[in-house]
């Protein structure tokens, strides 16, 4: 880009060049000094998709899965390191490279389910940030839609701030990486607060939740042991919750190693480190950058939230259910939900199916006290639910106050990084790289998208969006890994830069791995969905198809030249 200080960089790459050569810890500082887009990942990972995971986590598994998160994060960036090298290497845009190298169809899917992702998650964000300081921060009940206005305009103005810098040349770059890293700071330290009171209270186990650092096997085929005498108690219907729990955790962890890294952070990291002048001097930079920039934030913010939500309500009731076995109102979907399918395993399927409202509403309330209660404990909860539970046990101030304005700052990075990342997006669809104009242009379309969410598109028609975005966000997540890993063995992109011996064969065992567990994970989720899941599926297919051929057939064009 025209404002990259070409004089700066090659100094940097001179020095990197010096600096690669020496051991590990004495690289450390230069390093840490230097990094910046692997923060951005982190600004945007750490987000409301992931606060729900931990939450969700931490309730149906307590502790025992503290290794998942971090495993499946480290997975994702073997992908991003993929992409980093590649990008690093050669210099060019990867959608440019895609479309030469593999295949038009593959690079204008990557572009637009990104484009998609910015502006459809971006809504949801804005909501989680309005929230937080409605109901956490300002103590209010119930927000009015003047405080929803003004709080949206400030996130919004702010948002647009902050990508201004972004454009105002190499200080602006790093103004801008500043304010991203400070947030992503002031979040992990305000769930460590949180964590950090509920141990000085004596609410945590430690010797549990080191346990559960360490990855359990038999988790992929029975419950969690802490569930065991629960299930134990529902007498006849063990099997069925034994099974099903089973089958939910496989799941869960399916579908996080699957949507560890999203569409739209396989698109900012390469643009980001072209923003900033990186070339193939920058490789090893680029790979301790993520892994200090992304995965230590990411696995303490997540990690905090496991411990917490863990802590208050796994195997635990009290919040779900009243004290006469009634269902609180706000937790009566999800528990009805959980409930009802083992209505439906008890009564078959057509004679559930036959039940009158008010038969099925009967049939509920007459269920086992064992089930109900288990159903309870299974019952996702929401981070406001989260900061009222801890409020006996740590306070007002810490649970609403300092957990509140960990979830703003979650909810306001992501909202700046999905901006920037539709910056970059419109300017590649307009083929303008590096127009501010235009870049401001995709910022702000994403940012306006936001500010009506909570105001009206979300409450109205964010379920609509959200599904439709999932599946094609959620279908190209393998197929952009896919594509970084036929690009990391093709010839006719790295040439001479393609790594060579027991590296690469390193290279392609990691992203075998990383690239199938995404599938996996992605094709469980599109099950899910229904028939729009379906449509994914074939779409899924069809752009695996279009990639394989588009590789081997540019290969063979190059091959023949030479």
């Amino acid at each position: 880009m025209s404002d990259i200080d070409q004089a700066a960089v090659e100094q940097e790459a001179a020095e990197l060049a010096e600096v690669n050569k020496k051991p590990f810890f004495q690289r450390f500082g230069y390093y840490a000094k230097k990094s910046g887009p692997g923060w951005l990942q982190a600004a945007i990972t750490l987000g409301g998709g992931s606060l729900a995971g931990a939450m969700y986590l931490g309730v149906f598994m307590g502790y025992n899965m503290m290794w998942l998160q971090p495993l499946a994060m480290i997975i994702g960036v073997v992908m991003l390191s993929a992409i980093a090298y590649v990008t690093l290497s050669t210099g060019e845009r990867p959608f440019h490279a895609i479309k030469s190298h593999v295949s038009p169809v593959l690079a204008w899917a990557w572009i637009i389910a990104t484009l998609m992702a910015n502006i459809v998650w971006c809504m949801p964000q804005f909501s989680l940030g309005t929230a937080a300081i409605q109901q956490n921060i300002l103590g209010m009940e119930s927000g009015t839609m003047t405080s929803t206005v003004i709080i949206c305009l400030v996130l919004l103005g702010t948002a647009l701030l902050v990508n201004y810098f972004y454009q105002a040349g190499v200080r602006g770059v790093a103004t801008f990486e500043l304010i991203l890293k400070i947030m992503v700071a002031i979040v992990v330290i305000s769930f460590f607060g949180v964590v950090g009171v509920l141990t000085v209270k004596g609410g945590l186990d430690w010797g549990a939740v080191f346990a559960g650092m360490i990855p359990n096997p038999k988790l992929l085929s029975e419950a969690a042991p802490t569930f065991v005498p629960y299930i134990e108690a529902t007498g006849e219907f063990a099997g069925y919750w034994r099974e099903k729990m089973a089958a939910d955790q496989l799941d869960i962890m399916m579908t996080a190693f699957g949507t560890a890294v999203g569409i739209n952070m396989t698109f900012l990291l390469p643009y980001s480190m072209l923003r900033k002048g990186w070339g193939k001097d920058h490789r090893q930079l680029a790979v301790f950058d993520l892994s200090i920039g992304l995965i230590v934030p990411f696995v303490l913010a997540t990690g905090c939230v496991v411990i917490a939500a863990a802590s208050q309500f796994h195997t635990k009731f009290g919040d779900v259910l009243n004290e006469d076995g009634t269902v609180m109102t706000a937790m009566a979907g999800d528990f009805h939900g959980i409930l009802d399918g083992r209505l439906k395993f008890e009564m078959g399927d057509e004679a559930f199916a036959a039940l009158t409202p008010e038969q099925l509403d009967a049939a509920r309330a007459d269920a086992p006290k064992a089930d109900r209660e288990l159903a309870a404990m299974l019952t996702k909860r929401n981070n406001f639910q989260l900061a009222n539970a801890l409020t006996p046990l740590a306070g007002e101030t810490v649970s609403q106050k300092i957990f509140g304005v960990g979830v703003f700052g979650m909810a306001l990075s992501t909202i700046i990084i999905l901006m920037l990342i539709n910056g970059f997006t419109f300017c590649e669809m307009f083929g303008k790289p590096g127009n501010r104009g235009i870049h401001l242009l995709g910022c702000l379309v994403a940012g306006l998208a936001g500010f009506l969410g909570p105001i009206y598109i979300w409450q109205n028609a964010g379920p609509k969006l959200a599904v439709p975005t999932s599946v094609i966000g959620g279908s190209l997540i393998p197929i952009a890994y896919f594509t970084f890993f036929l690009l990391m063995n093709s010839r006719k992109t790295l040439g001479d830069k393609m790594p060579k011996g027991g590296m690469r064969l390193l290279w392609n065992v990691l992203m075998v791995i990383a690239t199938t567990l995404a599938t996996i994970g992605t094709v469980k989720v599109l099950l899910s969905k229904g028939p729009m899941g379906l449509v994914g599926l074939g779409l899924l297919g069809l752009l695996f198809f279009f990639g394989l051929i588009g590789f081997f057939l540019n290969e063979k064009k190059h091959q023949a030249g030479h």
